[in-house]
């Protein structure tokens, strides 16, 4: 992992975040059940704080060797694409012929375990250091 790659995913995926809340304020609002809604964005929530996460991943990568940081990249990474993209698709499948979509929720916590390892290792890692 290069610093700077970190922080430009960070950076396009806390936009992609932004854009994501959006959407769900002003078009799912009204499409999709509240408590659909309520998924929805708690998903863009975690997306949103791991994107951060990636930003400061990078940003330390810069003055400690970014090698010792790429798993806690590689799994906020993961984490985002595994938690929250459920969180997504199953908040969506209510809509017609989107049913099959409900596969996603075992999925939910692998990313989340993705969330609490990545974590952890930079834990681990900063307290060696």
């Amino acid at each position: 992992m290069k610093p700077q790659q970190a922080i430009a995913y960070g950076s396009f995926l806390a936009s992609l975040a932004v854009a994501l809340g959006a959407l769900a304020a002003h078009s799912l609002q009204e499409k999709i059940p509240a408590a659909d809604l309520s998924t929805f964005e708690t998903g863009v929530r975690y997306h949103f704080y791991h994107a951060i996460g990636l930003l400061g991943v990078g940003l330390i990568g810069i003055v400690f060797p970014a090698k010792d940081f790429k798993w806690s990249y590689f799994l906020f990474l993961w984490g985002i694409v595994l938690f929250s993209g459920s969180l997504y698709l199953l908040s969506i499948r209510s809509f017609e012929g989107l049913s099959f979509l409900k596969w996603a929720g075992p999925v939910t916590p692998l990313g989340g375990i993705s969330f609490i390892i990545g974590w952890l290792l930079l834990y681990f890692k900063m307290y060696k250091k």
